[in-house]
């Protein structure tokens, strides 16, 4: 009696650890991809419209005209950038769909040869065969089971959100628009571009230290590295549009 409560119990805990793990799952899966999403759209949106501001600049071009292409510029960057967002999202979503049904036809048509690769999986996390025996024979009792194990293990594909593409889609537009009105909110203030610049200049720099502090604590890197590596990019780019442009001016 004792045994079987205790047996009880034990069952009960590792129904508690799976739950946990799966939930631990999920939540890391969904922050990733926002996290991702968030910094491609923030970083493009930081350092192009930076960029052409200053290039501009250097063609002593009055803030007006500036703001106006810098506007110009956010809005057919941030639709462009959501786009290609929602086709790569759409593009994962349909490869991991042709994947699916190629394994469900597969553990119908070569049990065995499935089956097989089950075991090799398993074997190279050092699961010994009477190990992994009972646990192929589970799988194959259980099709749905099967085929998810074959897509996560075989293939390393993750089921994705039904709402992914369009979720991408709108983080990255909208994250572009943030990071794009940065840079431009000096030519809003200032009249003339030449004041406007340096403001932007500085403001951006500032911008692109914190995005990339953030950056490098989201994605476990070196948030210091990673703050001085963006803001030297952002600073290259920049400089690199302002010095052809004043280039071009002097012919």
């Amino acid at each position: 009696m004792g045994e079987n409560i205790n047996n009880g119990g034990g069952y009960a805990d590792l129904e508690k650890q799976m739950l946990i793990l799966h939930d631990h799952e999920e939540k890391h899966f969904m922050s990733s991809e926002i996290v991702r999403d968030i910094i491609i759209g923030v970083s493009d949106g930081l350092t192009v419209p930076f960029a052409l501001a200053a290039g501009l600049s250097g063609a002593d071009v009055s803030s007006s005209i500036i703001l106006i292409a810098g506007v110009a510029e956010v809005a057919a960057g941030a639709i462009s950038m959501g786009l290609g967002g929602y086709l790569a999202a759409k593009s994962e979503a349909d490869h991991y769909v042709r994947e699916l049904k190629r394994e469900q036809d597969e553990i119908v048509a070569v049990p065995d040869t499935e089956a097989a690769e089950v075991a090799e999986i398993l074997a190279q996390y050092g699961v010994e065969p009477h190990e992994y025996g009972p646990v192929v024979n589970a799988l194959r009792r259980n099709p749905q089971a099967w085929v998810d194990f074959m897509m996560k293990f075989e293939l390393g594909l993750e089921k994705p959100e039904p709402m992914r593409a369009i979720q991408s889609a709108l983080t990255i537009a909208f994250s572009y628009i943030m990071g794009g009105f940065v840079p431009l909110l000096p030519y809003m203030i200032f009249p003339i571009a030449k004041e406007a610049v340096v403001a932007s200049v500085i403001l951006t720099i500032v911008a692109l230290l914190i995005f990339g502090f953030a950056k490098g604590y989201f994605t476990g890197s070196k948030p210091f590295k990673s703050a001085f590596q963006t803001a030297l990019i952002g600073a290259i780019a920049s400089a690199a549009a302002y010095s052809i442009a004043k280039a071009f001016q002097a012919f």
